[in-house]
Order: C-alpha cells, then structure tokens, then sequence
C-alpha cells in the first residue's frame, strides 16, 4: 500500500477548518458534519490517487519499439552454445569440475553455472532480482515497470507481508501460471537446480508467463519480504540459500527500502553478506520517496546510508536510485522532477543491462571456462605429484593423504602458478580439494597429457583455444556487429580479458 501523506495532511486540514467555520456559526450538528466531511475527504483523496502517471518514457527508456536483431543474437548464441559442448563440457566431466563447486564455499564468490551448464542457462534472459523488507513496493515495482496495474493478473500487494512466494515474471505467448515444479522439472528452462532445496521450496516456487515486450529481453524475480522476526526453520525451506541461487545468476539485483524501513536486523545483514562480490549489480533504490518532504527525505537518505555503511565494506558504494515506483501521480509539493530524473537513469541502468546480455553471457562463460582449466591443471599436478612419491613399499592412501592434507609441502598451487599464465587470485580454496578427493579417488583421472586423441585433439588445448581465441573472437563480433563467426584474432587481440561493467571478472 503506497499513500501521498502530504495530500491526505492537506485535506484533513482543510475539513478541520471547514468544521471549526460551521460549529461557530451553528448552522449544522457536528455529528452530520463530521459524516460529511470524512466522506468529502475520502473521495479527494480516491479522486487524487486515480492520477496514473505517465509510463511513455518507460517504453522510450527501454526502447521497446525497436526491433531486435534475433537473427544475429540466435546466431550468437548458437555459436556459444557450440564452443561450450565442444571446448568446455569435455573438461567440466573428465574432471568432475561440477563436484567441486559442491564443496567449494568461498573459493569463487559471485556468479557461477548450476550443478550443470544446461542450453537453458545458456540461452536464458537476463535476470533482474528485487529483494528487501516486506511492503516496500517491490511487487508494485514490477507491476509498474510491466504496466500490470487493474489487471487480472497483476502482483498482489498491499501493506501487510503479501509475498510469501519466490515469483519468476517470464515471457510467454500466453498469460498463465507455472507450479514451482513443473519449472524445476522442465530442462529447457534455467531453473531445474532448484530442486536441491525440496519440495517444501518449489511449493513456495510460481512462475508467471505472459507477453510483453520488456520480458522478452529480460526475466524479474519477486521475492519474499524479509521479516526480522521470523525465523529460517519458520520458512520450512533454506531461505539463505534460495536467495544466494538468485543471486549468483541475477544481472541486476534491486534491493529496495522504504522511509519506514530502515532498520538492520539478523536476516539482512545476512543477505548482505551474501551479495559480497556482488556489489558492481546491486542498486539501492530508496521507494515512496514522495510521501515526505525535500528536508525528511534528506534525513532519511543519510539514514539509509547510516544503516548500510557497516554491511558494503566497499570503496564505491552502490548507486541508490530516490523516487516512487507505482503507477499513481506523484504527491503535490515534493520534488517531481527529481523523481522522474532518478526513474529514468534506473531504467537506462536496467536497459544498459538489456544491451549488453550477450556480452556479458560470452564473458561469464569465459569466466567459467579459465575456472575448469585451473580445476583441471590442479587434479593433474595432484595425480603426478602422486606418482612420483609412490613406490613399491608406499601405501596409496597414506601417500596422497599427505599430499591432500599439506598441498603446499608438495608445491601444488605454487607450481601452477610458475608454470602456468594462471593468476594466484584465480586460485580456488585448497581445502575444497579435501572435500573433493574424499568422495573422487585420485585413481579416477588421468594426467593432461594422456587426454588426448587423434581426432578430438587435446582436452587442455581445446579449452585454451576457447578462453584465448573463440569466445574473444564471438564477443569481437558482437561488438563490430559482424555476423558471429569463428575468425581469427588480429582484429581483437586474442587474450584480452573482455571488459564487463556489470560483471566482476
């Protein structure tokens, strides 16, 4: 529920002094008046929020009547597509990257690809998350941006905790409703990995399809309203690590507070921490900034900033978007023109993400695949080191339960590092790898060397090949506006780590 206070203030006002003017002349009782008066206000006030704003410079902003490209961008990602199955699945499953991930909590924070990269991972939209305390307009965020509002299939919203749900927006022919299930069984979509949480989650898990011009560029995330005193055994599924999911694949994350939500409790300051690394998507966006006025919304601002300083420890603090985001007239005497400034620049921030999905699909897939080589030089500097301490006498465990337990004694990270052009920050958690070769028996793998074959070639110079000559060659495409095409790299300088403003490389 959103309300316009210094409207409502005004017209109260005004019936006090209308009221005080009858009751001294005596002309009516004060009970009729009061009915009268309390009616005359209730209509104002209806008659004032039926203002909807003007949403042209939505379409404007997004440049949703421009006609895409879809041939080029299908080609794009056909071509993505190809160099992934070919150049960097093969290594992935010789040396079961996908299982470290499972053991590996800190070693690469941010964005990463699911228990398997999937064609739908792939080939998904971007992803705009909303988070934030419960009935700070998130849900009229989304229903504003789409132009749900007085539709039959508009966010329920109101100013109790309405969102009990984790709501994907998503383009489709028709308007319909998708179980939680139903998405998590579906392996043409991105969403299959869910069902690690349980069927407790995918029942709080609601997939809505509809036409629009905007969700065929873009997917939204409605979430839960974070409730400070609720506890997570409450929820009856891991919240935490539901929302870490999102946020490892979101493009944009919207962390959205109003005036009279500004406290930190327990469970933001945990969502906090978990968009650590992720700081270059998040914006700020202070909401229903025209219910106070030019000097509160001052106070609240620098409050705002009060209670977030200690939770992003980070030189460039996020940019914090002020305005009101719904479809109704802003409130008389508050700063319109400032709010309508601060809606545009959200929506060229969100368009800019629009713009450059390919782009950052190409070098978030790059990321990925310098991940699995590094995984994979390390199992093979883990397998020689391995033979070359055994001999006739050795017991296998005793051996390599040493090498796994001290890493550095055997120069492990050390000579990957001298040996190879692999940045010691790039360097995955050594005890990840205890984890890992407690369930995988260094028996499994094979040495780099003997990965080979006469046709396929090498596993270790396809997915080279892929990091330093393919994918920058795709992006050199995008960029030039050439059709997508494996050529060569004089133009673009193979081995430069593609720039991403919305990706931390």
């Amino acid at each position: 529920m959103h309300f316009n206070l210094p409207a409502l203030v005004y017209i109260v006002c005004e019936a006090i002094r209308v009221l005080l003017a009858a009751i001294m002349k005596g002309t009516v009782s004060i009970c009729c008046l009061l009915t009268l008066l309390l009616l005359q206000a209730t209509a104002e006030v209806e008659e004032f929020d039926s203002v909807l704003r003007d949403r042209s410079h939505i379409d404007e902003t997004l440049r949703l009547a421009a006609e895409e490209k879809a041939a080029d961008y299908a080609a794009a990602i056909q071509k993505l597509r190809k160099i992934y199955h070919s150049s960097i699945k093969p290594m992935e499953q010789a040396y079961k990257y996908n299982e470290l991930r499972q053991h590996e909590i800190s070693a690469y924070p941010g964005r990463t690809l699911g228990d398997s990269a999937t064609d739908g991972e792939i080939t998904s939209k971007p992803m705009v998350l909303f988070l934030g305390p419960w009935s700070v307009g998130k849900s009229s965020m989304i229903n504003y941006l789409l132009g749900l509002h007085d539709s039959p299939y508009q966010l329920y919203t109101g100013a109790e905790p309405t969102t009990s749900e984790f709501t994907v927006i998503m383009h489709g022919e028709k308007i319909r409703s998708v179980e939680g299930i139903v998405m998590a069984a579906d392996s043409s979509r991105s969403f299959s990995p869910l069902e690690k949480f349980g069927q407790n989650f995918l029942e709080k898990l609601i997939g809505i399809e509809m036409p629009h011009k905007l969700l065929e560029r873009v997917t939204f995330v409605d979430t839960p309203g974070i409730i400070e005193n609720r506890k997570q055994q409450e929820r009856g599924y891991p919240f935490n690590d539901v929302c870490q999911w999102f946020i490892d694949r979101a493009d944009l994350i919207f962390v959205v507070f109003d005036p009279t939500k500004l406290d930190v409790g327990l469970e933001l300051e945990m969502l906090f921490r978990q968009l650590k690394g992720r700081e270059s998507q998040i914006r700020i966006i202070l909401n229903k900034a025209d219910n106070l006025a030019t000097q509160d919304l001052m106070r609240v601002y620098g409050a705002l900033f009060w209670s977030l300083a200690p939770l992003i420890n980070v030189t460039e603090p996020p940019r914090v978007y002020v305005s009101s985001f719904w479809p109704y007239d802003y409130a008389p005497d508050t700063s319109r023109e400032l709010f309508k400034r601060e809606e545009i620049s959200l929506l060229e921030d969100l368009n800019q993400v629009i713009e450059n999905r390919m782009e950052n699909k190409i070098a978030f897939i790059r990321q990925h695949a310098i991940r699995v080589r590094i995984h994979a030089l390390l199992v093979d500097r883990y397998v020689q080191t391995f033979k070359e301490k055994m001999t006739f006498f050795s017991d296998p465990e005793l051996v390599f339960q040493e090498i796994v337990d001290e890493p550095d004694k055997f120069y492990i990270f050390k000579s990957i590092l001298a040996k190879t052009n692999v940045s010691k920050f790039d360097l995955p958690n050594r005890d990840a790898y205890r984890d890992f070769f407690g369930i995988n028996p260094i028996a499994n793998f094979k040495s780099l060397a003997s990965q080979c074959s006469y046709i396929g070639g090498c596993l270790l110079d396809k997915i080279e090949k892929a990091i330093t000559n393919e994918l920058p060659a795709l992006l050199s495409s995008i960029n030039s506006g050439k059709q997508p095409g494996l050529s060569s790299c004089e133009v673009t300088g193979c081995g430069e780590k593609p720039k991403n403003r919305y990706r931390k490389n």
